[in-house]
């Protein structure tokens, strides 16, 4: 899947254009899909459609809701979270999480490494750093 086909909408500055360039899953616009998906591959998976349901990558993984996405009632876990469109429920990137001025967060989100928000982005839960705060409170001191 070539990064041509699919146009991204806002550039991402965390989740590199390789992750999202690998990504071999989708479940394209105008298309619903009901139900849970879960691999322990590190795979990657780009929703234009709706989907209704959890996403959990055992270990690796990238996901990208793109702008016209919608994802409801879900719990997403992955190491890599781009979202361009809108997302209600829980989100775990235990690595990056990237949202663009396009995404709607309806819930918590969680995040160990790197996150990104644009100013225009809507958010409407909580926050949560899972990462060490050890450095942090060093570098305070």
């Amino acid at each position: 899947m070539s990064d041509k086909s699919l146009p991204v909408a806002f550039a991402p500055r965390l989740v590199s254009a390789e992750r999202l360039g690998a990504i071999t899953s989708l479940i394209g616009e105008g298309a619903h899909f009901e139900g849970d998906f879960q691999t322990n591959r590190d795979l990657g998976l780009r929703i234009d459609g709706r989907l209704k349901g959890a996403i959990r990558f055992d270990k690796g993984g990238a996901v990208h809701i793109g702008p016209a996405g919608v994802v409801e009632n879900t719990v997403i876990e992955a190491d890599h979270v781009f979202i361009e469109g809108k997302v209600s429920g829980t989100v775990i990137a235990r690595k990056t999480l990237e949202l663009s001025g396009s995404s709607t967060l309806i819930g918590d989100a969680a995040y160990d490494a790197l996150l990104d928000i644009h100013p225009r982005a809507k958010i409407r839960g909580k926050l949560e750093f899972r990462g060490d705060l050890d450095g942090l409170a060093n570098g305070l001191r």
